[in-house]
């Protein structure tokens, strides 16, 4: 710990034992003023951390600190303020300190020191991987810390690191660093002072950014208080009055009414909706009581949405209920798996959002909807994705499936198997009498055969044993050099390493193996037979385990891939002849999304064209 900043010895006050009170106070006070200075100087970070905790907060996640000794106080009282200032619920925010409650006024020997027990406390309350875990060690080592922000990682929990000092031993296990460098304190190693203060400033910052975002605020005041005292009660009286124009005795008759739901009541006195409404309206808004004065609650009972959301955009549809498409709109990717949940929930949106502006029709609620999420197809992250849904209002009836499902819808009798291949890939079969099966689809780093990342991987793994010789020549070598905008195969290691290359701008290389496939090229030809032998095995398996018919098997093709390519999609339909498996219909499906608009026709119990 001797190279610790947090332990360093401060000159400034090398003669603290020998000050009048009047010098000491001086001296401190000037150390302290370098806090806000330290803390301004991680506000990007800070700022990320905000929107990280938000967004999960805004999915149904929770907010979790996670400290010893001071630190853990720190979060433990931060955490107690969020339920009278910002109205959360009960376990939204939760504070843990080593030890226990025993340790908020008493020191726990050793509390600590144990990893264990960190990973056990967070284990206890069943961290999940919605929620947000923000680790507090102003020294940066605390191994009860890195032990609860392990167990997080290991959920697929996100975290956030709030220490001291740079480089600490918690940045491996943390999505976001926050650092403020305070410096030595004036009394060595007494972490209370600066280090305290600035954890202080942060967590205020957090917690208090996150709740402004998730709509708790309007201008500087705090609008989604509980008034469980006296002040409080006060305080939303006084807060009805300034932006209402109302007296003590009718401000708290608009209160009452609004059954002391200070967000309600503002929108009632300015509106004259009533109560009800009043709620509905601050629903369709996300809770945000200024977007809720302008915007009014449409309804488009006879409208239909439907959503696909992949690996690499998310596209949502609105149709009338007919299925006639009125409306579309294209975001980024929304794999449940692979982009996270908040920013999944957040294009999903988006492509909403879009879709609606396509109509010439403003936002509101539709009749019916259906979301087809890549990496949903647990019920468990299909609850998490239907609560999001319901909460923003989307439709009065709204159902999630996995994306896989979706091409089935568009084939004629709504059976058959439906194989998926585009930046990854994934087979789902249906019978004629609503059983289903799967094969594939489990990841980029344990199947996803014959997708466009494999196919890629596979590329570029030869290149590297051809340039050991291990290999003959390929024009594969050259053409995705030339893609890459690379010389020499050794730069691959720092392109793909560098993230300028991520899965899916990976996946486009697949088309540079078909290509040489198409040439006569060896290798390539060996690599696209090789994923497409794979895909094939677990289109069978899907097929056995169902007791399909191998004859006249209706298909349903998805993906980039295979609908973008038709010597891909003539290959693929070779090898399963090869294998006695007969297909037809065969649909390539260029918009699977237009399943999810037949699925959601069939929710709401409405014809198709």
């Amino acid at each position: 710990m001797d190279h610790l900043l947090t332990e360093a010895r401060n000159p400034a006050s090398a003669n603290l034992d020998r000050m009048t009170a009047v010098e000491l106070v001086r001296l401190t006070n000037a150390e302290d003023a370098k806090v806000p200075v330290a803390v301004a100087a991680v506000a990007e970070p800070i700022a990320r951390g905000i929107d990280l905790i938000a967004n999960r907060l805004g999915t149904g996640g929770r907010l979790i600190y996670v400290g010893a000794g001071t630190s853990g106080r720190l979060g433990v009282l931060d955490a107690a303020e969020c339920p009278p200032t910002f109205n959360t619920s009960p376990g939204q925010v939760i504070g843990i300190i080593a030890g226990g409650l025993t340790a908020l006024t008493s020191a726990i020997e050793g509390a600590e020191d144990n990893p264990v027990a960190g990973a056990s406390d967070l284990e206890r309350i069943q961290v999940a991987a919605n929620d947000v875990v923000v680790g507090i060690a102003t020294s940066g080592r605390t191994p009860y810390v890195i032990g609860a922000l392990e167990h997080a990682r290991s959920v697929g929990a996100a975290t956030i690191g709030l220490t001291c000092v740079a480089d600490s031993d918690l940045q491996p296990f943390v999505d976001i660093q926050i650092a403020p460098l305070v410096g030595p304190e004036v009394l060595t190693g007494s972490t209370r002072l600066k280090a305290g203060t600035a954890t202080k400033l942060v967590l205020n910052t957090l917690s208090t950014g996150a709740m402004v975002r998730l709509g708790k605020a309007f201008g500087n005041l705090m609008v989604d208080l509980r008034a469980t005292n006296m002040k409080l009660r006060a305080r939303t009286n006084r807060i009805v009055r300034q932006l209402i124009g109302l007296d003590v005795k009718t401000a708290d008759e608009l209160l009452a009414r609004c059954d002391g739901e200070l967000k309600t009541a503002i929108v009632v006195g300015r509106t004259g909706l009533s109560p009800t409404q009043a709620r509905e309206r601050l629903a369709a808004v996300g809770g945000r009581v200024a977007d809720a004065f302008d915007a009014p609650l449409l309804r488009y009972p006879d409208w239909r949405l439907g959503l696909d959301g992949g690996g690499s955009h998310t596209v949502a549809l609105l149709a009338d209920a007919t299925g006639r498409v009125l409306g579309r709109g294209v975001a980024g990717p929304s794999n449940w798996q692979a982009t996270g949940s908040a920013q999944a929930l957040a294009n999903v949106d988006e492509a909403i959002d879009r879709a609606f502006t396509a109509t010439g029709q403003s936002r509101g609620i539709v009749g019916a909807g259906v979301l087809g999420i890549a990496g949903a197809g647990r019920p468990g992250e299909q609850a998490i994705i239907e609560k999001w849904a319901t909460e923003k209002r989307l439709a009065d009836t709204i159902r999630v499936v996995g994306d896989i499902g979706l091409p089935i819808a568009l084939l004629p009798d709504h059976w058959g198997v439906a194989v998926v291949a585009g930046t990854g890939s994934c087979v789902w079969a249906q019978a004629p009498d609503g059983r289903s099966a799967r094969a594939g689809g489990w990841g980029p780093l344990l199947g996803d055969e014959g997708s466009g990342y494999a196919l890629a991987l596979n590329g570029l793994r030869f290149i590297a044993r051809q340039a050991d010789r291990r290999e003959p020549s390929s024009s594969l070598t050259d053409r995705i050099l030339t893609r890459m905008g690379l010389r020499e195969p050794t730069q691959i290691i720092a392109a793909v390493n560098s993230g300028e290359w991520g899965r899916a701008r990976l996946a486009g290389l697949a088309e540079d193996v078909i290509r040489s496939a198409d040439e006569g090229d060896v290798a390539a030809s060996a690599i696209v037979e090789q994923q497409l032998d794979e895909l094939s095995e677990c289109m069978i398996a899907a097929v056995r385990s169902l007791a399909l018919p191998t004859d006249n098997l209706p298909l349903a093709l998805a993906g980039g891939l295979l609908v973008q390519s038709p010597s891909y999609r003539d290959r693929f339909i070779k090898n399963l002849q090869r294998r006695r498996l007969h297909c037809t219909p065969v649909l390539a499906i260029s918009e699977p999304a237009e399943g999810a608009i037949r699925l959601a026709c069939q929710l709401a119990g409405s014809a198709t064209s």
